[in-house]
């Protein structure tokens, strides 16, 4: 069956809505995640005192969305919300981030779950803008079958639907990566004014959203040597240079007046304090000093904002983060960390994909590949530029977050998965209009119902889940009930099940419980005066007898995991709850016991 431009559309809609529907009832019931304490309450203080005191190692575009429509819902709701200006997290202390956050859900006479939820419905917007180039871009190169291949791979991804509903950087970094790919690509190939202005705008936005796009740059010059190769003249070479300088002097103009906006009111003699503290322990002097040189000079106080932002990051990358994974607890982080989340946390069906699309690339290699290797290679990049650009990034970006101490989650290679579904895509669609491959037909009957078994497995994957996609895990290891035997944090157990706690706490008609929870809501904010509190290695004999007890996984697998080697920190302190069976795991999350 051939589709037509009207009906790819119609169909890329549909799924486009679905996911849309998927990602928004299933976060109604969500509490607030570790990461939106920081993240939305601080977009809220941009729009509403354009002063960036709080939370600079990210950039404002995506906190700014957030905060905008939580100050837009404050006003057709005619909620008005009490900002804690008053107190020491906003007056005194250096990014008081996490205090501040609570004070403004949870201590300042506020509603805190609109304010969630009307900071979280940009995300859901900017997850659709992100599908809507995926597919795009899957069409273009390889037609209308693979467009909606693509798409299809994307609205139904566990991790997608999880991450796509929160106020955090993950999303939006996945998209800022591809989008601007994308349009580097096209200028790339077409040199053109309105493609170099484009690139510039998109990479500027892109800086705006997550410092971790600055990989772009290197990737940027590294495609550009590529293309350079099979299209080398002196004047592509003059064009390409110059229109890299511009496609910089433009993201930089970008990026100053929107930092001119969050320091608008940012008092300078504050701005420099709280940079000079910041930077006091980053180690390289000759990036750290000028910045907060320039903190306080009127034109440069907007750069020096974002350069801290970026140094900050650079900093927290060197010294990772404590976090537990298959038995162990470290802060250093494991080289095969990433490749394992990614095996245990994507759909089986994902990799049997992979493996058709593998095969059906290599059967076309016709030749044995060490024959005229470079001649072959020669022409396969003049002609397939775009999906070169897309397997390098792959590439790169794995080398790069495989040689990374900050062990996150698989969020943090978000920005791979639209790129694999459209290399998937691409063969998919080839192999259903090939007639060379073995069986004598791709269209066969079996491979027919192969590719509707595996479609339906991978869609079944996220339907089955909802709404707990967060805590999705694959067969291999016993799905979602198991996975936090292997890992916990953002992979598992963000916080997002306290109000759900909550739920079955009165439920059960429970007067009392202790509670030791991780994440970003407040326990006595959603439990109240039934709320009591607990913490790791506190003694379990100051458990009265018939006590009810709750420990969220990330923190029950902290106590629990044994020190990798060079961890020097606490461990093993909740080994006695090992004799114990849960009598309820909230969502997959939060672990519930009655302690007799």
């Amino acid at each position: 069956m051939k589709l037509n431009n009207k009906w790819t559309n119609i169909l890329a809609a549909c799924l486009l809505t679905f996911m849309l529907l998927l990602a928004f009832f299933s976060m109604r019931n969500d509490s607030a995640t570790m990461d939106e304490l920081a993240h939305t309450p601080a977009g809220y203080s941009y729009i509403v005192k354009q002063d960036m005191r709080l939370n600079p190692e990210h950039p404002p575009l995506l906190k700014d969305l957030a905060g905008l429509s939580v100050w837009f819902g404050s006003k057709i709701t005619n909620e008005p919300i009490n900002f804690p200006d008053q107190h020491k997290s906003w007056q005194e202390y250096i990014n008081g981030q996490w205090d501040f956050g609570a004070n403004l859900f949870y201590k300042s006479g506020n509603n805190a779950d609109k304010i969630i939820f009307w900071g979280r419905l940009p995300m859901l917007l900017i997850m659709l803008i992100l599908g809507f180039y995926v597919f795009r871009w899957a069409r273009e190169l390889y037609g209308n079958k693979a467009g909606l291949i693509a798409l299809f791979l994307y609205s139904f991804s566990p991790t997608f639907l999880a991450h796509g509903r929160y106020v955090t950087t993950d999303v939006g970094a996945a998209a800022a990566f591809f989008i601007a790919i994308y349009y580097l690509v096209k200028w790339i190939q077409q040199q053109n004014k309105k493609n170099l202005i484009a690139a510039g705008i998109v990479f500027g936005l892109a800086l705006l959203v997550k410092f971790s796009l600055i990989l772009l740059v290197p990737y940027l010059v590294f495609l550009i040597f590529a293309w350079l190769i099979v299209n080398f003249s002196k004047q592509a070479l003059c064009k390409t240079i110059i229109g890299f300088i511009l496609i910089g002097i433009i993201s930089l103009a970008l990026i100053w007046p929107v930092y001119q906006f969050h320091t608008w009111n940012y008092p300078p003699e504050k701005q420099f304090a709280d940079t000079d503290v910041i930077l006091a322990s980053f180690g390289n002097r000759l990036l750290a000093d000028p910045v907060v040189w320039a903190s306080d000079k009127p034109i440069l106080r907007p750069y020096a904002q974002f350069f801290l932002g970026l140094l900050m990051v650079m900093q927290r990358a060197v010294g990772g983060n404590t976090t537990y994974f298959l038995g162990e607890i470290s802060n250093i982080g494991w080289y095969n960390y990433f490749p394992i989340v990614f095996l245990i946390k994507v759909p089986l069906a994902l990799f049997v994909l992979v493996l058709i699309s593998l095969f059906i690339s290599c059967y076309k290699v016709k030749k044995p590949f060490w024959h005229k290797t470079y001649q072959r290679f020669y022409q396969w990049l003049k002609i397939h530029f775009a999906e070169f650009a897309l397997f390098s990034f792959l590439v790169i970006y794995w080398i790069v977050t495989l040689r990374s101490n900050l062990n996150i989650g698989v969020r943090h290679i978000l920005p791979t998965f639209p790129v694999i579904y459209i290399l998937i895509s691409g063969q998919i669609a080839k192999c259903q209009i090939s007639r060379g491959l073995p069986l004598k037909s791709c269209l066969s009957t079996a491979l027919r119902l192969l590719l509707i078994t595996l479609f339906l497995w991978y869609a079944s994957a996220a339907i089955k889940i909802y709404p707990h996609f967060l805590t999705y895990f694959n067969g291999i290891v016993g799905g979602p009930t198991q996975g936090y035997k292997y890992v916990v944090d953002s992979n598992l157990d963000w916080g997002q099940d306290l109000k759900r706690l909550a739920q079955f706490v009165d439920e059960n008609n429970i007067d009392k419980i202790y509670v030791d929870y991780f994440g970003g809501s407040s326990t006595e904010y959603y439990l109240k005066e039934k709320y009591q509190s607990w913490w790791g290695d506190r003694n379990p004999t100051d458990l009265p007898p018939n006590s009810w007890l709750a420990v969220s996984s990330t923190l029950l697998q902290a106590g629990r995991g044994a020190p990798a080697i060079g961890f020097k920190e606490k461990t093993g302190y909740y080994n006695w709850l090992n004799q114990y069976e849960p009598v309820k795991v909230i969502g997959n999350s939060i672990f519930v016991y009655f302690i007799k």
